[in-house]
């Protein structure tokens, strides 16, 4: 064992001296006492091995440096801002959507002020949180009734466990989807406690298929959208409209997992059409559920709108009150909806305005970014991601980036105060200006001085 020096560790000072001094009155006020004991602690320990070690005993500032070190890595928060640049609209794992400034600041009033969430002001008497998306729904979508719960896979739930328990429903084979995070359909209808019946086969499923599987204990029809993958080649699903009138004829309900959740045409911007929730009503389903964080540009939530006598089936059953919306997601929600009622949804909501962007603005915006800290400008593809538009790509300008390590760079920008999301390409560093927010440009621009020195 290696000599202790002169300098061992009797020299090390106590906790209880470290916290009277200046420097430790700082660190209380801004983590406090106990907090900060702890950390002392951690650092005494760590000056203990390392005097064992043959190194010198740290003074009482070092320690306290040390002991700041830890508490600063312990308080920053896990859920951090980020500048999106991967050219991936609808980024599942940086949060899909984000909002628009009346969302945000409909969720800051929301969450600073009592409000009307379940209160009548005319009577004075209590009311429901339904009323506050209902009537914007129904306006939006012209469906009879309307529901708002916390996400799709709880409306798909609540929809078969209020309308088909212990009953059969009947779904093609080749819906039977994987969502984020490995949750599969035949596990949700498991849950539900409805009685999943599969129809046709995984590449085609007709409509005589369904017919033949009718039975007297068959209660509905789900049509479910396989908006994160796509099926080519030799491939068939019968029509939504002739499938939705096989459901009536044989007194079913028909819904539809929309999933994505479009309001308006997709095609419109150079991508495949998404099946928008208007079109499905129209097709005749009873009832259609979609998120309100994809394709709809709001914050995390679950939609079913359709038959007023179905939505209140669906608002009467015990899962109800277990999935329900929170007032701040509810807030995001109903402002969101406000500007597709107003016509704005293009100039206002971010993944519209990310979608719609023009390739020359890009590349633009791109070219001012290269100009700041070099790299070259490439054509590139965005993504609208998050479950929607399998495959599809939008064209895009972006700013490459060349080091002797596309992976390191990469990393480094994630490390940066405000961490940069990038794409890698061909040994290259990709920055999309499609997805970055206009207010973080000029932070982006910083980081990446920052970080390419």
């Amino acid at each position: 064992m290696s000599e202790i020096p002169p300098q061992g560790l009797r020299w090390l000072p106590a906790i209880d001296k470290l916290l009277r001094t200046p420097q430790a009155e700082e660190l209380i006020r801004v983590y406090g006492r106990e907090s900060l004991r702890d950390a002392l602690r951690e650092s005494l320990d760590a000056a203990r091995d390392q005097i064992r070690a043959g190194t010198p005993a740290p003074d009482a500032s070092s320690l306290l440096a040390a002991a700041e070190t830890r508490l600063r890595s312990q308080f920053a928060p896990t859920l951090r801002p980020v500048i999106n640049a991967t050219g991936v609209i609808l980024h599942t794992n940086l949060g899909r959507a984000p909002l628009s400034a009346q969302a945000q600041a409909a969720i800051v009033t929301a969450a600073a002020h009592y409000s009307t969430l379940e209160y009548q002001l005319e009577p004075g008497k209590r009311g429901k949180r339904d009323q506050h998306a209902e009537s914007l729904l129904k306006l939006i979508t012209g469906a009879a009734g309307a529901l708002v719960v916390n996400n799709n896979a709880a409306a798909v739930t609540l929809i078969l466990a209020a309308l088909a328990k212990d009953q059969q429903v009947l779904i093609s084979r080749g819906q039977l989807v994987e969502i984020g995070g490995g949750f599969r359909m035949p596990d949700v209808m498991h849950q539900s406690g409805a009685i999943m019946v599969e129809v046709g086969t995984t590449n085609k499923t007709r409509l005589e298929d369904f017919a033949r599987a009718i039975t007297p204990q068959s209660a509905l029809i789900l049509r479910v959208h396989t908006s994160n993958f796509k099926q080519i080649g030799f491939t068939e699903q019968p029509e939504l409209a002739k499938l939705t009138a096989l459901a009536h004829e044989r007194a079913l309900v028909a819904a539809d997992d929309l999933g994505s959740g479009a309001l308006l045409d997709t095609a419109a911007f150079g991508l495949d059409h998404e099946p928008t929730v208007q079109e499905s009503l129209q097709a005749g389903c009873d009832l259609v559920a979609f998120s309100g964080d994809k394709l709809l540009g709001g914050p995390q939530a679950g939609i079913v709108v359709g038959r007023a006598d179905l939505i209140e089936k669906l608002k009467r059953h015990p899962l109800a009150r277990a999935f329900r919306i929170d007032k701040l997601s509810l807030a995001g929600l109903t402002a969101t909806l406000d500007h597709y009622r107003r016509g704005e949804a293009l100039s206002h909501i971010p993944i519209w305005q990310m979608i719609s962007a023009p390739a020359k603005v890009l590349q633009q915006r791109a070219v001012a970014w290269q100009s700041q800290v070099g790299g070259q400008v490439v054509q590139s593809f965005s993504t609208v991601g998050g479950g929607s538009l399998p495959g599809e790509s939008l064209p895009t300008y972006a700013l490459s980036l060349r080091s002797d390590s596309a992976e390191s760079l990469s990393a480094a920008l994630r490390r940066a105060p405000m961490p940069v999301i990038s794409r890698i390409a061909e040994d290259q560093v990709l920055l999309d200006p499609r997805t970055v927010l206009l207010d973080q440009e000029s932070t982006l621009v910083e980081m990446l001085r920052l970080v390419l020195g």
